[in-house]
């Protein structure tokens, strides 16, 4: 599995000539990263006598940071696994009508999931950037850097994922999926750019 990897063999892996791990991958570690900083302002808040006032939102926060760091953590290898499906259906034979008939149905199957699973990374994400926001907000001032940091690295991972979404539109032909997805594009797109701007704006009070 790629997330049992040394961080220099990931990354070695990443650099390499194979297609896989990529972008979605890297995407999906991103925000994962993300989700770990936003840890860390909770435990350098939670019990604080000094934020005694938001520690139950705090705790809740951390609850969800630590399921949304494990979800994006499995995506790391979903997101190559779906990745590697879509290789596998081209790789499938097409001498008879059949045989191509069956390659065609099996390239739309894999590359609708292949464009699902991205699209639950940058799903995840917005939900990290919410995080980020509330952290760098009500968590302890001494890891503001902390949190402004998980906020802007959960926004890379987003946006990396929708890159990877909108990349697999053009060889879809289902055209009430495409809609939706596009539908959806738009809607995860407001919410991650309002509150990464948020982000950047309450990070230039706090930090300078």
């Amino acid at each position: 599995m790629l997330i049992d990897k040394r961080v220099t063999e990931f990354v070695e892996e990443l650099g390499s000539n194979s297609p896989a791990p990529g972008g979605g991958s890297a995407a999906a570690l991103a925000g994962s990263l993300g989700a770990a900083l936003s840890l860390m302002v909770c435990n350098f808040t939670e019990g604080k006598l000094k934020f005694s006032s938001v520690q139950e939102e705090i705790v809740q926060i951390k609850e969800k940071g630590i399921s949304l760091k494990n979800r994006l953590l499995e995506y790391v290898d979903l997101d190559t696994d779906a990745f590697n499906e879509v290789m596998k259906a081209y790789k499938l034979p097409k001498e008879t009508e059949a045989e191509k008939a069956h390659r065609s149905e099996k390239i739309q199957e894999a590359t609708i999931q292949a464009t699902l699973l991205p699209l639950k990374v940058a799903e995840a994400c917005v939900e990290v950037l919410k995080l980020s926001i509330r952290v760098l907000t009500i968590g302890n001032p001494n890891t503001a850097c902390d949190a402004s940091v998980s906020g802007v690295t959960a926004y890379a991972g987003f946006q990396g994922a929708i890159f990877n979404v909108k990349i697999n539109l053009g060889s879809i032909k289902d055209e009430e999926f495409l809609q939706d997805i596009k539908a959806r594009i738009i809607e995860l797109q407001a919410v991650a750019d309002k509150t990464y701007y948020l982000i950047l704006d309450k990070a230039k009070e706090v930090i300078g």
